[in-house]
């Protein structure tokens, strides 16, 4: 903890973005870092389910080893002696799990550290009563599932902040919300209370800008060769105060980079509408949040506002849904491209005359997905006449066998079909996980906190209906009073940022000048990017898209609804998990006055 004449400096570190994230945050933050905290993301849809489908297969699994194995079990003794705390959401579906593991291996080590686990998340043992209630997807609308594999609402963070009272050195979470894994530690410190929303936002802010790692240091930046040694990239440093400010930074001597456009895109990744960033614990406005370069790679975060949270908690089931074939094929040579197309088609074909003579039913899904040709572009791809693509070759069935037929069937290309087609570069046939999200009363959750072997019951979390509290936002972004006549690409004016939630994802735009703004504005209307995003629709439809402004940072941000569908663990793209999607963007035509896209020609 550091002290300034403004009072405590709490120091938290983003150790990492997933449960596969880097072996080298942890080493690097702890020699350079001079931390309060280090915090752990472990969790996403996607994990939730490789979780539970871990724990199904052996019941004392179910959480992310890689917490014991790589990131903090190796470093337990530095951790103890530097007297720094860990909070992480890495007990998956089995927290208590994770922390008994965990405890031995203190014990082991010769340790005394205290550890403590959340629960109250999970809903497995609701199951019947959440599908009597009839719940719907609140995107999709589907029906509750079948087969499920997890159940997990999202809670907040003063569960976190509850272990830290009781003298947790180490707090274990099942699902909470990303951000609550900073945002519990600065309750503790700090001592905000449940209705201090403009805190509990700007806590919230901050852990949104830490727990996706070395995002918000550079990595996935626009401008990538602005970004010096990605092999050592920095890991971020929040420095958090009381009135909750917060300066990003990162440990010296390493690479990457802190500005305010690798800030401010990490601020718009993932969120629907920045006016109304809905969590468990506050109704967060980062509308107009102001960002300050201080000093190099020193960025200071503030103006955050909070509004009553909602009477609800998100929540998130995965459920088994079926198998599915993914091969993937080179063809190499001229007309790459409409080859690979054709022998598509008669492989599903042939695979089909398969199934018929098994009696097995007909494949629920077939999809060619060419790499290499610019397909994820649709209209705007570059005629390259490309003489090597990869062909993605997916199939879903409801069965094992079915699906494994494709497998095998898939290597006769090579010497039945396409000329120039070579050795098969990789085939899986996997269980398919499918995602249904939907919102939960709180008052029929009961957070809990277990701190050695004493289990603490935690009040229930309050809020109001999401209809009572919902913002009105009217627009602040005014169009250009001169009318653009010469077209420049968006890329020259803005960062881009995008990420998938669900069925969804969203592009934020930033604007690199305060006065490039009006010209986005007045370019970038929501039918224009709908149109844009076309081929991402359903049945050829542009999709729909909402359109939010954003003036603090000087931004736009656009929601696609409908564009992944099957979300980050079923959908077919390329890019299920959306981190290309702002780079389809990029080259949008953007009309400025003639004196201005001669300036942006002339620094090119």
């Amino acid at each position: 903890m550091d002290t300034q004449a403004g009072g405590k400096i709490i120091r938290i570190g983003g150790a990492t973005a997933s449960f596969s994230d880097t072996a080298l945050s942890v080493p690097q933050l702890l020699s350079g870092g001079k931390l309060d905290y280090l915090i752990f993301d472990y969790l996403a849809e996607g994990s939730m389910g490789i979780f539970g489908r871990m724990q199904a297969a052996d019941p004392s699994a179910g959480y992310g080893t890689d917490f014991l194995t790589v990131h903090v079990g190796p470093h337990l003794h530095e951790i103890a002696s530097q007297k720094l705390k860990i909070v992480a959401n890495a007990g998956g579906v089995n927290p208590s799990g994770l922390a008994a593991a965990l405890e031995k291996m203190i014990a082991d080590e010769g340790l005394s550290l205290t550890v403590a686990f959340v629960e109250g998340d999970d809903l497995r043992d609701r199951t019947s009563e959440l599908r009597d209630a009839d719940y719907r997807d609140m995107f999709t609308n589907a029906p509750f599932p079948e087969n499920i594999i997890s159940s997990n609402a999202y809670l907040g963070a003063f569960p976190i902040a509850a272990a830290l009272a009781e003298g947790a050195d180490i707090v274990i979470t099942g699902r909470v919300v990303d951000s609550a894994v900073v945002l519990g530690p600065l309750i503790h410190e700090f001592g905000w209370k449940e209705k201090e929303y403009d805190l509990l936002a700007a806590g919230t802010l901050a852990g949104h800008l830490l727990e996706c790692g070395a995002q918000v240091t550079g990595g996935t930046f626009t401008d990538w060769r602005d970004v010096p040694d990605w092999a050592n990239i920095g890991y971020p440093i929040g420095e958090c105060h009381a009135d909750g400010t917060v300066v990003m930074t990162k440990p010296e001597d390493t690479g990457g980079l802190v500005s305010i456009g690798t800030v401010a895109e990490q601020i718009l990744y993932e969120v629907s509408d920045p006016a109304d960033y809905i969590v468990a614990d506050v109704r967060c406005d980062f509308s107009h949040v102001q960002l300050e370069q201080i000093a190099p790679n020193r960025v200071r975060v503030t103006r955050a506002k909070g509004l009553p949270p909602t009477d609800t908690y998100k929540a998130c089931i995965t459920f088994d849904g079926g198998w599915r074939t993914v091969a993937y094929q080179p063809i190499i040579g001229e007309d790459a491209a409409e080859k690979a197309a054709r022998q598509a088609e008669a492989l599903f074909a042939r695979a089909r005359t398969l199934l018929r003579s098994r009696n097995l039913p007909d494949y629920t899904l077939t999809e060619n997905v060419l790499i290499g040709g610019e397909a994820s572009f649709g209209a705007h791809a570059a005629d390259t006449g490309t003489r090597e693509v990869i062909s993605k070759l997916v199939v879903d069935h409801p069965t094992q066998e079915g699906a494994g037929i494709f497998a095998r069937e898939q290597w006769a290309g090579i010497s039945g079909m396409s000329v120039g087609t070579s050795i098969n570069l990789g085939t899986n046939v996997l269980p398919m996980t499918g995602v249904f999200l939907f919102l939960i009363d709180k008052q029929s959750i009961t957070p809990s906190v277990t701190v050695n072997g004493t289990k603490l019951g935690l009040p229930k979390a309050q809020g109001t209906s999401a209809a009572e509290a919902a913002p009105t936002t009217d627009s602040e972004i005014a169009l250009p009073t001169e009318l653009g006549t010469t077209a420049v690409d968006l890329v020259k004016l803005a960062w881009a940022r995008s990420g998938d939630k669900g069925h969804l994802f969203n592009v934020a735009v930033i604007a690199r000048q305060p006065e490039y703004l009006p010209y986005l504005k007045a370019a970038l209307t929501s039918e224009a990017v709908a149109e844009w995003y076309r081929h991402l629709g359903p049945d050829g439809q542009p999709p729909r898209v909402d359109d939010y402004e954003v003036p603090g940072l000087n931004a736009l941000n656009y929601v696609i609804n409908d564009a992944l569908t099957g979300g980050i663990n079923a959908s077919t793209r390329l890019d299920p998990a959306a981190k290309g999607m702002a780079q389809m963007l990029l080259r949008f035509p953007v009309k400025v006055p003639s004196a201005l896209a001669a300036e942006l020609a002339s620094e090119a």
